[in-house]
């Protein structure tokens, strides 16, 4: 068997109002605020993250790259993965706001790419995405500094890159995720680290396979990343509980207004996480510790990894193996959930920044 490479393992930041005692019961300490979510981001590297996610909604919390500004000054070792909104962004400034932010960091920021309409359009998935193709073109060149001549469908643009950009400079790694047909394809064509939400292990193995042979139609190779939810505890009961105990004050009628007011509601990314809840048993299990019920608060990502640290670690284990390079992950609180997952699962594991 081949040996695997070290993995990357990265947390959360609640930028986006997505942080709870109890799904559904909105807690004043807990929404985003510049203090609140730096706390998790400092707690994430102290905790010895890789990286840490900042999500970006236009409807919701704070400004992702303000934040990103920010926080890149107080943090000494942690990578940061900058959410981008591609529909709200003008794609030459947005390149000079990542090279700043990189700058600051010393180089240590990833881009993660949203195909996003703006803020009051609406836009056809294929020419969203069609957009958003356009965009990372334009990005991968000015972010390598690189004069840019681009002639498109919606934007016809020829300049020079951004002075601080230097000839020859390396584009920051591009993360993205997608389960449309379109979504794969911008992934195949043009990300580094391609995203998925949970799914059952068959699943998960047969959209690393199809991801690869389409990026290798364009010449091209991909690492995955998974982005799922982790409880731990010291033994699987406890966990079960605490599961349990997350979802205790949940109203439905609340959960699926939670659900409703995500910009991505309707996306088949979405769409295939009710599906995965749907078909799980009466306790809200996919398969082995792998736990739906967080789907029922939240859009997007909505299962955990529920167990002791021997379980959660034997499930990173499987996920690496079948082909997973990196790992976004969080928890209910967020802080305090980094925190439990940095003493009980991350010191047994062989992670590391990705090396692309």
């Amino acid at each position: 068997m081949t040996a695997l490479q070290p993995c990357e393992v990265s947390w959360f930041s609640a930028l986006c109002d997505d942080d709870y005692e109890f799904l559904g019961q909105p807690d004043p300490m807990l929404r985003s605020s510049w203090e609140h979510c730096r706390n998790i981001v400092t707690t994430a590297e102290e905790g010895g993250f890789d990286n840490v996610l900042l999500p970006s909604g236009y409807a919701l919390g704070i400004d992702t790259t303000a934040f990103a500004a920010a926080i890149a000054t107080q943090i000494r070792r942690i990578k940061l993965l900058m959410a981008v909104r591609i529909g709200e962004m003008w794609p030459a400034q947005l390149a000079r706001q990542i090279a700043t932010i990189d700058q600051i960091l010393g180089g240590r920021l990833n881009i993660n790419i949203i195909s996003s309409e703006m803020p009051g359009e609406t836009l056809d998935g294929g020419a969203r995405y069609e957009r958003t193709t356009e965009a990372i073109e334009i990005l991968r060149t000015l972010l390598s500094g690189q004069p840019l001549d681009h002639q498109g469908r919606f934007w016809n643009l020829k300049l020079d890159a951004p002075r601080l950009i230097a000839p020859g400079s390396k584009c920051p790694p591009l993360y993205f995720g997608g389960l449309s047909e379109p979504a794969r394809e911008v992934a195949a064509k043009g990300c580094d680290v391609y995203l998925m939400w949970p799914d059952r292990m068959e699943a998960v193995k047969e959209t690393i396979a199809d991801m690869r042979a389409r990026a290798a139609k364009y010449g091209r190779t991909l690492r995955f990343g998974y982005r799922v939810h982790v409880i731990v505890r010291e033994t699987e009961g406890d966990a079960r509980d605490a599961a349990n105990r997350l979802l205790s004050r949940l109203d439905a009628a609340e959960g699926a207004a939670i659900r409703a007011r995500s910009l991505d509601s309707q996306s088949v990314g979405v769409q295939a996480q009710a599906a995965l809840r749907e078909t799980a048993s009466d306790d809200g299990y996919a398969e082995d510790n792998l736990w739906t019920g967080i789907g029922r608060a939240r859009s997007g990502c909505g299962a955990a990894i529920v167990g002791d640290p021997d379980q959660v670690l034997a499930k990173l284990q499987a996920y690496r193996e079948a082909g997973i390079d990196a790992f976004i992950l969080s928890g209910y609180p967020h802080a305090r959930e980094a925190d439990l997952f940095a003493r009980h699962v991350l010191p047994r594991i062989d992670h590391g920044p990705l090396v692309l």
